[in-house]
């Protein structure tokens, strides 16, 4: 993979923060655009602006057939079966919340159990929750390990209560780089009669998602943190659920008639698209999928272990028993997310100094407080590279690491022993 030929692509790394060179490593978070990308968007507002399946003129006829083009790129990505299974909604929170809602009105009810894992993204935690105080709908966590995994035992209690309607889960997690084996999941679930629901947002943006491999019943993701758009994601749901499902809103083009005393609504996916859609945005995320597949998903996934090894290799050869990296021991264990603590040193002190010196990472909760209760501590710094990134760049933010925990604090000039698995990894 040539990265300083893909990193061309990417108009904002020519940028500058301060008078240093942009290191960006908060893809997790979103990821850049490549020009590919901005283009497609930009030339749908150019040329073709019309509103789609609402006009018989050449301009509406033209939108409505780049829209639903974009729609048929998805699902090919996908290996849907048909691109009927394939919803655009604004992203992996609206796709969720649109679930959630349409199963609490069709089908769960007072006293059912939706089970979810310490891990998820409160995106896939809230609205469940909102189910829990308005249905009387109990939602349970299952539990990890030592280094990350999910408790499989406790989802197979909760499975055998007998009450669990829905299993919902990530495929990665933001925050500890879990790859949770869904497909296994998906099966214990299926053989309870539940609904299997998967957060594919981690995922979604660094390998290729079978659905008929993976078993699930819906699969939701964002189209920003895989290149695209911000504001345009996907739900895929088999057709047999996205049939059984009502609407979650009402509105223009979800409608089949419309009465004073009654109204029906349009078959899937039209059904759950109320309003008017993110035609420009379904457009370059078609493209971001176009770009990703011809990157090819096993070169990707090389050079993403290249640069997690050496993050978390010359992290721990630099800060010694200071450094706390959090998940699995083994880099080819997770996805690109390293997520870390330095001894004395606030995760909000971590990244203000790195911005010092244009290297970008996130530090917070993450938007997984459950899981931060679950470690014990209040943040996390994360790093998280991609495609765009290089060697020389992780080199930066392991150098500027070395300034925190200067600043913080004496740190050994070179720690001995130290490897990516070393025993100065958490216990989680």
């Amino acid at each position: 993979m040539d990265v300083e030929r893909l990193r061309d692509d990417f108009p904002i790394l020519a940028r500058e923060v301060g008078s240093k060179p942009l290191v960006y490593l908060d893809s997790a978070a979103t990821s850049q655009k490549p020009k590919q990308v901005i283009d497609a968007e930009e030339e749908f507002y150019r040329f073709s602006n019309a509103n789609v399946h609402r006009g018989v003129y050449a301009l509406s006829v033209e939108a409505t057939d780049a829209y639903e083009a974009a729609r048929a790129r998805v699902a090919r990505h996908l290996g849907a079966k048909d691109p009927q299974e394939v919803v655009f909604v604004r992203g992996t929170t609206e796709a969720i919340n649109l679930v959630a809602t349409s199963l609490g009105r069709s089908t769960l009810r007072r006293g059912d159990r939706v089970v979810a894992t310490i891990m998820e993204h409160h995106s896939n935690i809230v609205p469940w929750h909102l189910l829990r105080e308005y249905a009387g709908v109990g939602v349970d966590f299952v539990d990890i390990d030592e280094e990350g995994r999910l408790k499989l035992d406790q989802l197979d209690a909760f499975l055998a209560s007998g009450h669990v309607k829905v299993v919902t889960l990530t495929h990665v997690s933001n925050v500890l780089g879990t790859v949770n084996p869904v497909r296994e999941i998906a099966e214990r679930a299926h053989d309870h009669g539940a609904v299997v629901v998967l957060d594919a947002a981690q995922s979604a943006p660094h390998r290729a998602l079978d659905v008929a491999g993976l078993g699930v019943d819906f699969v939701a993701f964002s189209g920003h943190k895989m290149l695209g758009p911000m504001g345009v994601g996907v739900l895929w749901g088999r057709s047999d659920r996205l049939d059984a499902l009502p609407p979650c809103m009402g509105g223009g083009e979800m409608i089949r008639e419309v009465h004073t005393d009654r109204v029906t609504y349009q078959d899937a996916p039209a059904r759950f698209e109320a309003g008017t859609p993110n035609v420009g945005g379904a457009i370059a995320l078609a493209k971001a999928i176009d770009y990703l597949e011809h990157v090819g998903f096993d070169e990707l996934r090389s050079h993403e272990q290249r640069l997690l090894a050496r993050i978390v290799r010359s992290s721990e050869e630099r800060l010694g028993d200071r450094l706390r990296v959090f998940g699995p021991s083994r880099v080819e264990q997770r996805e690109a997310v390293v997520s870390f603590s330095i001894a004395g040193a606030h995760p909000h002190d971590v990244a203000s100094i790195l911005d010092a010196e244009g290297v970008c990472v996130r530090a917070g909760h993450h938007c997984a407080q459950p899981l931060m209760e679950r470690l014990k501590v209040p943040a996390l710094t994360r790093a998280s590279p991609y495609l765009y990134n290089t060697e020389a760049e992780v080199d930066r933010l392991v150098d500027a690491l070395g300034n925190v925990a200067r600043i913080f604090g004496s740190v050994p000039e070179r720690a001995q022993g130290a490897t990516v698995g070393s025993r100065r990894r958490a216990n989680l």
